[in-house]
């Protein structure tokens, strides 16, 4: 017992007698991006710089490679205090709040510039509506546009009648408009697609380039069709509590050190997936271009599926009229 009184005291004494910080806070972060990733070594580079700004008074200490599980198993373990925070898609973070919902809808988004446009007035919205679900964003980043990966060359909506079709299982509202289009949906945590692949669960899956090379997605697929599906971005967040808890000085440290190193990932991120294109095609994947007159009747039968996704639990239909809406007025003066 009075080792215990004795280690409760001496951080203290040491804080007053200048002795270095009272208490370290650390910050657990679980990712999917690999122990080797580009991404990794970024964030590594971010949680140093953040170390030495606080005088060691916040370390950040990464899970890499999924070890920590799906977005869902990391909100559970942040919970209960294992983890403070992850790198999230979107969609893991959605059941919190569900206005990051609006990016991903398959087909909305027709073009980057069209992103472009909507993101500059719609981020900081997302921000503030995911600070009041209790989670404090700290950076988005693009994963861009996201293509069919499969086996077979994919062109015409008839090509994937009797293909089974990869859905992150967290992502209802892609499922359902799948079903609308009469495919063939199958639900996995992203972490189970590649296996999916390997014993024939899924034939098809949905991947930016990046993406795709990073979980190994293309030694299992021989095509890739050139249409922009759905967009992806990730969330840094951290439990909005554990934030608050640092001090003032500290939090502005971490904001504007992960700021910058997710802004330099959002930045870097069209470059990144052109050159996985290139390496993916220098690797033998063939690049299969879509029928448009098919993606036209996709898009026609998406549109009626909207008035029934806008009154989803998942959706914030204020946000999913606005974002309708700048496209429509973005296409208008185009």
């Amino acid at each position: 017992m009075r080792r215990s009184v004795r280690s409760s005291w001496l951080p203290a004494l040491a804080a007053i007698l200048g002795l270095g910080p009272a208490v370290a806070e650390e910050l657990r972060i679980a990712t999917l991006a690999p122990a080797d990733s580009q991404w990794m070594q970024d964030m590594r580079a971010g949680g140093a710089r953040i170390s030495e700004l606080t005088e060691g008074r916040v370390a950040l200490r990464f899970r890499a490679g999924g070890v920590a599980g799906s977005d869902e198993q990391v909100l559970r373990k942040i919970r209960i205090g294992d983890l403070q925070g992850g790198a999230f898609s979107m969609g893991g973070l959605a059941t919190l709040y569900p206005g990051l919902n609006i990016y991903g809808i398959p087909l909305v988004f027709r073009s980057l510039d069209e992103i472009d446009y909507v993101r500059a007035r719609l981020d900081g919205k997302l921000v503030a509506g995911l600070e009041e679900a209790g989670f404090v964003s700290l950076g988005f980043s693009e994963g861009g546009f996201s293509n069919l990966m499969s086996n077979i060359p994919v062109s015409h909506v008839d090509d994937l009648r009797r293909q089974k079709i990869w859905v992150p299982d967290n992502d209802l509202i892609s499922f359902q408009i799948l079903e609308a289009l009469r495919l063939a949906p199958v639900p996995l945590e992203v972490s189970d697609a590649l296996l999916g692949l390997e014993r024939g669960l899924v034939d098809v899956v949905v991947a930016s380039p990046v993406v795709a090379l990073v979980l190994q997605w293309h030694t299992k697929t021989r095509y890739r069709t050139e249409l922009p599906v759905t967009y992806s971005m990730g969330i840094f967040a951290v439990e909005a509590s554990v934030f608050y808890g640092l001090e003032p000085a500290d939090q502005q440290v971490m904001r504007t050190v992960i700021g910058e190193v997710m802004a330099g990932i959002d930045r870097d991120s069209r470059a990144d997936n052109e050159e996985a294109r290139r390496v993916m095609a220098g690797m033998g994947i063939e690049t299969v271009p879509v029928n448009d007159a098919d993606v036209e009747i996709w898009r026609q039968i998406i549109e009626e599926q909207f008035p029934e996704i806008r009154q989803r639990r998942d959706i914030d239909p204020a946000l999913f009229d606005e974002m309708l809406a700048l496209l429509r007025e973005y296409r208008a003066t185009r």
